[in-house]
C-alpha cells in the first residue's frame, strides 16, 4: 500500500484534479480529460468492465489499486469505485509511483 501515492491523491482532489464516480470518469474519458484512471480492487466486475474498456479504445492508462474506502478516504469523500485524473502533471507521478511496486 503505497502512502505516498495516496497522499498525492489527496493533494490533487484537493487543487480539483481528481473526477469521482463511475458515470463522471466515463465522461471524462470519452471527453479526452482524463490522463489516468484508478479503479478500486472491490469494483463490481460491470463497472470494472466498463470503464476498463472505455480505457482501452481511448487509450488512457488505468491501475487497479486499493479498495473503495481507501480512494475515497484519500480524496475526503465516501467510497469510491473509480477515480479520473485530469492533471498531466499529477498524472504522470502517479503513474510512476504505481509502475515502481
Amino acid at each position: 500500500m503505497s502512502v505516498q501515492f495516496l497522499q498525492l491523491l489527496g493533494l490533487a482532489a484537493r487543487a480539483r484534479k481528481v473526477v469521482s464516480g463511475e458515470e463522471l470518469v466515463v465522461k471524462e474519458i470519452r471527453n479526452n480529460n482524463a490522463k489516468l484512471v484508478i479503479l478500486a480492487s472491490d469494483a463490481s466486475n460491470n463497472s470494472s468492465k466498463k470503464i476498463q474498456d472505455k480505457c482501452t479504445y481511448y487509450n488512457v492508462e488505468y491501475h487497479v489499486f486499493g479498495d473503495r474506502y481507501q480512494l475515497g478516504t484519500a480524496i475526503g469523500k465516501e467510497a469510491r469505485v473509480a477515480l479520473a485524473i485530469t492533471d498531466s502533471g499529477f498524472a504522470k507521478k502517479m503513474s510512476s509511483l504505481l509502475n515502481e511496486k
